[in-house]
C-alpha cells in the first residue's frame, strides 16, 4: 500500500496492494482460512487434513484409502497414519469391500457422523471470520468466481475433474464399473 492509501484510513476502498499479484492475494486468503479452520478442527486428529477426510468420506460412497489419498492429494505413505488416528478416535472404520475382500473402504462411524456435523458448523463459522468485513454480496460473488475458476481449471485437467473425483477417483481403480 502506498502512503496515500495508508493515510486515507480503513474506510478507503482498497483495490490492491502495490507490487502484489494473484499469488500473494491467494496466499493471504489461504493462510487466514487455514488458521481459522485449524482452530475449528483442533480436536480432530490431524486437524484440517482430518476434517477434509471426514468431509469427503461423509458425503460420498465409502472410498478406498488409496482413492481418498489421490482425491485429497495426500501422500499414500502418509494416509495410513492419518486413517489410523481417525480410526483410533472412533471417527472412521475400514470396511471390507463386499465385491473384493482384499479392498478396504473408509466409512464414518456413527460418532464420526456426529463429529462431522459439529465440524461443518465450526468450519462455517471459521469461514465467516475469513470473510469478516466483506458484504454478503461480495462474499457470494467471490465464492461464485472462485468456484467457476476451480471448475475451469479442473476441466482442463481431466485427471482432476471434480466429477471424476466423486464418481471414479474415490473408487478403487481395479473394480469394474458395475461393482461400484
Amino acid at each position: 500500500m502506498d502512503e496515500e492509501q495508508c493515510d486515507a484510513g480503513a474506510d478507503a476502498p482498497v483495490v490492491g496492494v502495490l507490487g502484489s499479484d494473484l499469488g500473494w492475494y491467494l496466499a493471504v486468503i489461504l493462510r487466514r482460512w487455514t488458521e481459522q479452520v485449524e482452530q475449528a478442527a483442533a480436536d480432530v486428529p490431524h486437524g484440517t487434513r482430518g476434517y477434509q477426510i471426514l468431509s469427503v468420506v461423509g458425503h460420498n460412497s465409502p472410498p478406498t484409502q488409496s482413492g481418498l489419498a489421490k482425491h485429497l492429494r495426500i501422500d499414500k505413505t502418509v494416509m495410513p497414519y492419518v486413517i489410523d488416528a481417525l480410526e483410533g478416535a472412533g471417527l472412521v472404520e475400514r470396511r471390507v469391500d463386499p465385491s473384493d475382500r482384499r479392498v478396504r473402504r473408509i466409512a464414518l462411524t456413527p460418532r464420526g457422523e456426529d463429529v462431522l456435523v459439529g465440524l461443518e458448523a465450526k468450519v462455517a463459522a471459521a469461514e465467516d471470520e475469513v470473510f469478516a468485513g466483506t458484504s454478503p454480496d461480495a462474499r457470494r460473488e467471490f465464492l461464485d468466481l472462485a468456484a467457476r475458476l476451480a471448475v475451469t481449471i479442473h476441466g482442463a485437467q481431466p485427471s482432476l475433474d471434480p466429477c471424476l473425483a466423486v464418481a471414479g477417483v474415490l473408487a478403487d481403480p481395479g473394480l469394474e464399473a458395475g461393482a461400484r
